[in-house]
């Protein structure tokens, strides 16, 4: 089954949805340099911590992910204690060599699985390097990736061949981008992104901002079933259809105005 992992603290939101069918949770404990490095970006700057993660865990059977603050002095640290809060993975975001994450490894030892993001110029280009390490999945981040490839749109990397570039180069899980309803989604609508996430073989993708927004006043576990039925329906698409609406979604891209790169309404960063 496709996993929607959903960025979560509140215990209640995580069980009914545990009941609904989402996957996996993500505490976010990301929050160094980014308000820098996302100024006049319109993203989302969570400020999880590790009690969250611990309440999280005793709240659900399913995946517990914890994303961590880049590569840095502080990294053993937020290991040590997100391990210990029960986390089943960690993400590693901003990676920029394979050594950073190499030595995230060692530190992690076997306790937990270790995802990355790929969101720098840095890390599209050492990629290959990267597939050869142990990970337990990889996420393409459109929002930072656009800003360290000085874009002014976040979907160009999808459209421009990037994306698929470095999904070649896994076999591990692999997602990018985020969704919402079947029916929502801009400035790309998101049974596009389904399209495009199944045509590129990825097998999860999140659900944040957008999809929290898109829900409001509306039966969570009506909707996460709604979204999963979209995507198993999608996936059986023949090719022709696969290859129409990923023109769709190119043409979609090729008309957002340059102002949409500062927007994370499809939950892309």
């Amino acid at each position: 089954m496709f996993e929607l992992l959903l960025f979560a603290t509140n215990t209640e939101i995580v069980k009914k949805a545990t009941h609904a069918g989402v996957l996996g949770f993500i505490v976010d404990l990301e929050n160094k340099g980014k308000q820098n490095r996302q100024v006049n970006f319109d993203t989302q700057i969570n400020q999880d911590t590790i009690e969250d993660l611990r309440r999280v865990r005793e709240s659900t059977d399913q995946a517990v992910l914890c994303r961590i603050n880049s590569f840095g002095p502080w990294t053993r640290g937020e290991i040590e204690a997100a391990v210990n809060a029960g986390t089943d993975e960690i993400f590693l975001p901003m990676v920029r060599t394979p050594r950073e994450v190499l030595q995230t490894l060692e530190m992690i030892h076997g306790r937990c699985g270790l995802g990355i993001l790929v969101e720098t110029s840095e890390a599209v280009e050492c990629s290959h390097q990267l597939a050869q390490l142990p990970l337990s999945r990889v996420y393409v981040g459109l929002n930072d990736l656009a800003i360290s490839r000085d874009l002014d749109n976040i979907f160009i990397s999808v459209s421009d061949g990037t994306v698929e570039q470095v999904r070649g180069q896994f076999q591990v899980p692999f997602g990018f981008g985020g969704l919402t309803l079947p029916d929502l989604g801009t400035p790309i609508p998101c049974r596009l992104l389904i399209n495009a996430l199944l045509k590129l073989d990825c097998q999860f993708s999140f659900l944040r901002r957008s999809f929290y927004r898109d829900i409001e006043n509306r039966d969570i576990k009506i909707e996460i079933p709604r979204l999963l039925q979209a995507i198993e329906v999608a996936r059986a698409f023949p090719t022709e259809t696969r290859q129409e609406g990923w023109r769709e979604l190119v043409q979609h891209i090729d008309q957002s105005s340059m102002g949409f790169h500062t927007s994370e309404k499809n939950g892309a960063g």
